[in-house]
C-alpha cells in the first residue's frame, strides 16, 4: 500500500488530469505497442532474435487501444473455432460506421450473439431428406453457440458505458445460456456440477475427450478478472481435450455467475476456491488425482499460483502472464489517491477526481472496480461512479502475493508478453519469487504473439502451455 499522501484538495487541474491519465493507462484502457525490450529472461537481457526488429505491431481493428485489444480476442478466438474471422471483421466495420463507443461496440456485438443463436440459413429441405431447413445439424449448432458467447461476451464487456448499463446481468445470462448449449453438445458432453464453496456454489464444467473412461490427467481452467467461460475454450480446453486431458472450467468469486448473479466479488484467498474443486476432481475415477494442473489467464496469473502456494494437490501451475500484484496494474497517482485513511481517500476521490472523469474513464472506472465490491457493481449497473473507492482497492491490495509465492511447491510455468499492458515486468518478479522447479518463456511480436494473453496467437500459447504440461506430468 502507497504511504503516499492523499493530493492537496486546492491542487491545480493540470494534477488531477494527471490521476485520470493514469487510471486511462493503469486501470483499463489498454495501450497497444508500448516500447519495451524483447526479453529478460531467467538469465538476464537476451538479443532480438533475426526479423525480430522492425516486425509489424498488432493489427489495428480500431483507433482507441481498448477497443483494439477486445477486438483482437475476438478475432484470434477464430482459431479455435470460439469466433469467425467474417463475423468479426463484418461486426468492426460495423461499429467503425457507426462511430466507435462503448454503444456501437455492446449492440453490434450483442445482434451477433442473437443472430448465432438463432437458426442458420440453410438449401431447401429436400438437400437434407429428413430435416427440416429450420433445423441444423448438432455439429453445426454447437459451434454457433461457441460463437454466440464469443459475441455475447464482447457486448457485455462494454455494456456499463452504453445507455443500459443495467443489461449487464442480461447479457451475462445470453452468454452464459450460448455456452450452455455449447457445452451440451460437445461428445461427451460436458458434466455441469455445483461445488460447495462457503454459503455459495461455484458452477463446473468437466469436459473429457472422446474414448474409453478412464483416469486422465486434468487441467483446472483458471480464468481472470473479466473474461468469461469462452475464453476458457481458446485457451485450454479445447487444446487440452485435443491431448488427451480433462479439462474443468469455473466460475469463482469475482467471476461469471457468482459475480454478474450473485453479487459475490473476489476474494483474496483463492486457494479457499481451488480446494473444494480438487476434492470434487479427486473423487471421480476418471481424474488421476496425482496429475491436476492449475492454469490462470489474465488476471488468473496472479490467482492460480496464490492457491497453488497453499493447495499443494496442484502437480503443475501455469501463470498467464505471471502477476505479483493486480494492484500494480493501477497507475501509481491512482493508487497514490489511497491512503490508509478510507474518509479522506473517498473524500478526495469523490471531490477531485469523479468530477473531472470523462464517460470513457468513468466506464473504465466501474468496469475495474466492479469486480472488488458488491456497492461498486451495483452503483456501475445504476449508470454512477462508485462513491467508495477505499474498500474495493484493499482487496485488490490484498491480491499481492509476494509473501506466498515462495511457498509453492508445484513446478511452474511462466508466461510474458511483448508488449505487456496490465503487469509490465511482474512475470519475471514472480520467476524470481519461486523456489520450485520453475520455467519461463516470452511470447514476441515476432510471431505476432505479443500483448496481453496473446490475443492474436491462441494456439501458439497454448502449445508452449500444453508441450510444457505434458512434459512436466
Amino acid at each position: 500500500m502507497s504511504n503516499v499522501p492523499a493530493p492537496d484538495p486546492s491542487s491545480s487541474a493540470v494534477s488531477r488530469r494527471t490521476t485520470l491519465a493514469g487510471l486511462a493507462a493503469g486501470a483499463g484502457a489498454l495501450a497497444l505497442g508500448i516500447p519495451q525490450a524483447v526479453a529478460l529472461g531467467p538469465g538476464g537481457a537476451r538479443p532480438a532474435r533475426a526479423g525480430e526488429e522492425g516486425t509489424p505491431g498488432a493489427m489495428k481493428l480500431f483507433a482507441e487501444p481498448g477497443f483494439n485489444f477486445a477486438g483482437l480476442l475476438a478475432l484470434g478466438a477464430a482459431g479455435m473455432r470460439a469466433s469467425e474471422v467474417g463475423e468479426v471483421l463484418t461486426a468492426v466495420n460495423a461499429i467503425n460506421a457507426a462511430g466507435l463507443s462503448e454503444q456501437s461496440y455492446t449492440d453490434t456485438f450483442r445482434e451477433w450473439g442473437k443472430r448465432l443463436g438463432e437458426a442458420p440459413p440453410s438449401p431447401s429441405p429436400s438437400a437434407s431428406p429428413g430435416r427440416s431447413s429450420a433445423e441444423p445439424a448438432p455439429e453445426t449448432e454447437r459451434f454457433r453457440a461457441l460463437r454466440s458467447s464469443q459475441y455475447y461476451a464482447q457486448a457485455l464487456f462494454y455494456v456499463l458505458g452504453t445507455s443500459r448499463p443495467a443489461d449487464e446481468k442480461d447479457l451475462y445470462l445470453a452468454a452464459r445460456g450460448a455456452w450452455d448449449t455449447f457445452a451440451g453438445l460437445c461428445r461427451p458432453a460436458a458434466v455441469r456440477a455445483q461445488v460447495p464453496y462457503g454459503e455459495h456454489r461455484l458452477p463446473v464444467w468437466f469436459f473429457r475427450p472422446e474414448g474409453p473412461e478412464r483416469r486422465r490427467r486434468t487441467v483446472i481452467v483458471g480464468n481472470g478478472s473479466d473474461g468469461q467461460n469462452v475464453d476458457m475454450w481458446t485457451y485450454g480446453v479445447s487444446a487440452a481435450l485435443d491431448r488427451g486431458w480433462n479439462a474443468v472450467v469455473y466460475d469463482g468469486p469475482g467471476q461469471g455467475e457468482l459475480l454478474f448473479v450473485h453479487e459475490v466479488p473476489f476474494t483474496t484467498r483463492w486457494e479457499q476456491v481451488i480446494a473444494p474443486i480438487v476434492d470434487w476432481l479427486q473423487r471421480r475415477p476418471d481424474v488421476d488425482g496425482d496429475k491436476i494442473a492449475l492454469t490462470g489467464l489474465s488476471m488468473g496469473g496472479n490467482l492460480a499460483p496464490r492457491a497453488a502456494a497453499f493447495e499443494h494437490r496442484i502437480a503443475a501451475v501455469v501463470a498467464e502472464p505471471g502477476c505479483v500484484s493486480p494492484w500494480l496494474g493501477f497507475d501509481a497517482e491512482l493508487r497514490d489517491i489511497v491512503t490508509p485513511d478510507k474518509a479522506e481517500t473517498n473524500r478526495v476521490w469523490n471531490e477531485d477526481v469523479v468530477p473531472e472523469l470523462t464517460p470513457e474513464l468513468a466506464f473504465t472506472v466501474k468496469k475495474r472496480f466492479e469486480i472488488f465490491s458488491t456497492e461498486a457493481l451495483r452503483q456501475a449497473r445504476a449508470g454512477k461512479v462508485l462513491t467508495d473507492v477505499w474498500t474495493p482497492s484493499q482487496v485488490a491490495m490484498g491480491l499481492d502475493i509476494t509473501s506466498v509465492a515462495p511457498r509453492i511447491k508445484a513446478p511452474t510455468l511462466v508466461l510474458d508478453y511483448d508488449d505487456e499492458q496490465f503487469y509490465p515486468g511482474q512475470p519475471q518478479k514472480l520467476f524470481d519469487l519461486l523456489k520450485a522447479p520453475k520455467e519461463y518463456f516470452k511470447f514476441t511480436r515476432a510471431t505476432g504473439a505479443q500483448l496481453h494473453c496473446s490475443p492474436m496467437a491462441p494456439q501458439q500459447h497454448c502449445e508452449v502451455v500444453f508441450d510444457w504440461l505434458d512434459q512436466t506430468l
